[in-house]
Parts: C-alpha cells; sequence; structure tokens
C-alpha cells in the first residue's frame, strides 16, 4: 500500500518549503526598512547579487510574474531612487533597468536589519547543518527553474 499524499517525502519537502517561505516573507517584511516591500528588496537582492541591466520583460519572466506587476515594482523602485530605467541604445521602445548606488546602499541596509535574526537562526544551526542542506536544495532550484 502506497503512503497517502501528505506521507510522502517529495509532499512534505514542498509543504516545508512552502511553510518556509510564508514564515520568511513574514519575518523579512517586519524587519524592512520603512517604504521597502519584500518585492522590491527581492529585485535589488536580483540585481545587487547579478548586476547589470535587465529589460522589464526579463525580469517578470525571472520572477515569474506579470509584466504590469513588475513595471509597478519597477517604478517605485525608481521614484525612491533605488534602480535607473534608461532606454535602449538598440531598440528605444524597450527600457532596461539597473541599480543604482542608492539601490545597493538600501539592499546593504536592508541586509543589516536582518541581522539579528540571521545571527539568531546561525545560533539555531551549525554550519554543517546549513552545509548539508545545500546540495538537495541547490539541485532543487535549479531543475524547477529548468522546468517552468
Amino acid at each position: 500500500m502506497s503512503p497517502a499524499p501528505k506521507d510522502r517525502p517529495d509532499v512534505q519537502v514542498f509543504t516545508e518549503i512552502g511553510i518556509i517561505d510564508q514564515l520568511l516573507t513574514n519575518a523579512l517584511e517586519r524587519l524592512l526598512p520603512p517604504g521597502l516591500s519584500h518585492a522590491q528588496f527581492s529585485l535589488l537582492v536580483h540585481f545587487a547579487r547579478r548586476g547589470g541591466q535587465e529589460s522589464p520583460a526579463q525580469l517578470a519572466k525571472a520572477f515569474q510574474v506579470t509584466k504590469g506587476a513588475m513595471t509597478n515594482t519597477l517604478q517605485k523602485l525608481a521614484a525612491q531612487g533605488l534602480v535607473r530605467i534608461e532606454e535602449d541604445a538598440q531598440d528605444g521602445r524597450r527600457k532596461l533597468l539597473s541599480i543604482t548606488s542608492a539601490g545597493l546602499a538600501a539592499h546593504d541596509d536592508a541586509v543589516m536589519s536582518m541581522r539579528p535574526m540571521m545571527e539568531s537562526l546561525r545560533s539555531a544551526f551549525t554550519n554543517a547543518e546549513f552545509a548539508a542542506a545545500l546540495p538537495f536544495l541547490t539541485a532543487l532550484r535549479k531543475w524547477l527553474d529548468e522546468n517552468r
């Protein structure tokens, strides 16, 4: 007899990831500097990690949201001076975005605001536990990215 779906390890893994995502998102939103939403912070993290320029369409695809939702978030970041919107020199209809020095500073400030939570988390688990989780989580992320 096969296990009930809720008892299967694959279902349990995705259940745990979903709960972790909800708990982490709520914790981050409480810690982020005023005026910076989770969606905006996620974009700053993306730009700080990758650098370069990307179009709203590329970002919408990467974040798996509509172009309208992405444009709304980007406009809010641009209004705060955290991203720069420029016309594409090769295609004047297309916009390219990049993070500004103020955006990098906001990213760093947001990361610093999370430091107490991260230190508490690090004291609850060993480096070996974090390292042991990485190979599976990385492989799962890559598989999901390749199969979206």
